[in-house]
């Protein structure tokens, strides 16, 4: 009986590698079609999960890109995925083919936060009517409370103004700035969400930016990834708490803060704010299951919109004032610049931006050298499309390597340096190049890059206006090179900032 049982099992165990084996050669089935971009051979089962760096992607896909070429594919598990690189062929996929690039692929770690079938919010939502509607609703909704206008210039005016107390109440002693940067950034995000502003010293307040500084990096991880490409794993009880506990929290969070809201909110009043805004639109579409307006998606509308919009912006202008203190001579040029337009009496309004050529080319720069976001979020074809001369079809998974164009030599003159003068012409006047593209391109470009532009340009004036950076005396000099996550952060450092 032992020796039948025993044979039964090795017959099960061939049985099986023979399934696995051919469910493999089924997924790779597309590598042997006609002009499929190049890539390195998978493995059986994993595809090319070890022959890529997921705690550096940039570097990962830039040797790639030496061996490949500008189009390489990939297959994560069983998930063919194809890597776009420099300026021509992004623009070919997310423009030229931008009707049907424009779609997400399935991101099953986030199903255990609730997204589900009309519940996607607008970041991850697939391109489709409940896509349009929440991205429609979210930048009109945006625009009707301040967006583009001068009652959130002076949200974001005052805003400056804390975070420069804040800054004063160090007193010229070494600190990080990152904390500060996040709660003035997030009151920004939170004045249209909530139409709120919290206090600095609020300690749920400082909850809240510790848990969404936490959540940099939980979802671009080696393990988010394996389990995004072999999601059965995600049914182990308990494990996505453990591996995601930060967004988990996040969430919960915000579950508290919509609670709240509805305690204050009157329906037979205006809106106050998105949140508002957004549940006259769930009343409206009740008895309406076609619609996207429901309680479920509200929290997810919610949680992209506070997220993206704090913690990008936030992780800019920490960048910013790291390379002030590493570029002495650019800080004075932008501060001489600022005293001649705007001076010591008034705050720094939109309306200056046009007429301080050096200070919008330095924040450009910014932009372009710290790279935030290097591997842009996934998309997804939706039909056969050609890329460069490559045929990629239907239901294969985009990645769009936003570093291989900010950082393209063939575009820029210093890729690697941090170099202002590449968004000013031989007169001094700005050039916006057509390589810069942080917020993406086509359909899915960022809804907030108004809201991040003008922040970054208010809040960065403003600072430098009132003090100047400089490292701490006795402290080495920090780096200038990125901790890979989403957004990529900047080693932690100190500065001393002495009011001017």
């Amino acid at each position: 009986m032992g020796l039948l049982a025993g044979d039964g099992l090795w017959s099960a165990a061939i049985i099986t590698a023979i399934f696995l084996l051919l469910v493999d050669l089924m997924h790779r089935r597309q590598r042997w079609a006609t002009r499929y971009p190049p890539g390195p051979v998978p493995l059986p089962g994993l595809g090319n999960l070890l022959q890529v760096d997921f705690q550096n992607l940039p570097y990962s896909f830039y040797k790639l890109r030496h061996r490949f070429g500008d189009v390489f594919s990939l297959q994560l598990a069983w998930k063919p995925v194809v890597v776009l690189n420099g300026l021509e062929a992004v623009r070919e996929a997310l423009v030229k083919c931008g009707e049907n690039t424009a779609d997400r692929p399935q991101v099953p770690i986030y199903d255990h936060l609730g997204y589900g079938p009309k519940s996607k919010g607008v970041v991850l939502a697939p391109y489709g009517p409940d896509w349009r509607e929440q991205r429609r609703f979210s930048l009109s909704t945006l625009r009707n409370f301040g967006l583009g206008k001068k009652s959130l210039e002076q949200w974001v005016t005052e805003e400056a103004g804390y975070l420069c107390s804040a800054f004063m109440d160090k007193a010229g002693h070494p600190f990080n700035p990152q904390t500060l940067l996040n709660k003035s950034v997030c009151n920004v995000i939170a004045s249209l969400i909530f139409a709120r502003r919290f206090e600095f010293e609020d300690p749920h307040f400082t909850r809240l930016i510790q848990t969404l500084q936490g959540i940099i990096g939980e979802d671009t991880s080696f393990i988010a990834e394996v389990l995004n490409a072999i999601p059965i794993f995600l049914r182990i009880p308990g494990l996505p708490a453990k591996v995601f506990p930060n967004l988990k929290a996040f969430m919960s969070q915000v579950d508290g803060l919509l609670t709240e809201h509805r305690m204050t909110r009157d329906p037979n009043q205006p809106p106050r704010d998105l949140t508002d805004a957004f549940l006259s639109e769930v009343e409206k579409a009740r008895g309406n299951p076609e619609s996207s307006f429901n309680d479920a998606n509200l929290r997810l509308v919610t949680f992209d919109l506070f997220s993206a919009g704090m913690v990008t912006t936030s992780t800019t202008l920490a960048w910013a004032l790291l390379l002030m203190i590493l570029h002495p001579d650019v800080q004075r040029r932008v501060q001489q610049e600022i005293d001649e337009v705007i001076g010591q009496a008034r705050s720094p309004e939109m309306a200056d931006q046009a007429h301080m050529p050096f200070t919008n080319a330095v924040i450009h720069e910014v932009q372009r050298f710290a790279d935030i976001v290097p591997v842009n979020l996934p998309h997804l074809t939706t039909r056969d499309i050609e890329v460069q001369g490559f045929l990629i079809p239907k239901g294969t998974t985009l990645l769009t390597n936003l570093s291989s164009v900010l950082k393209d030599e063939s575009v820029w003159e210093k890729p690697l340096r941090f170099h202002p003068e590449h968004f000013l012409d031989a007169q001094g006047r700005f050039v916006k190049q057509e390589a810069f593209m942080p917020f993406s391109a086509g359909r899915r470009a960022c809804l907030g890059e108004p809201l991040a532009r003008m922040e970054l340009f208010l809040l960065f004036t403003c600072l430098l206006q009132r003090f100047s950076f400089s490292v701490p005396a006795g402290q080495p000099r920090p780096s200038d090179c990125a901790i890979f996550a989403l957004p990529a952060i900047p080693h932690p450092y100190q500065l001393c900032a002495v009011a001017r």
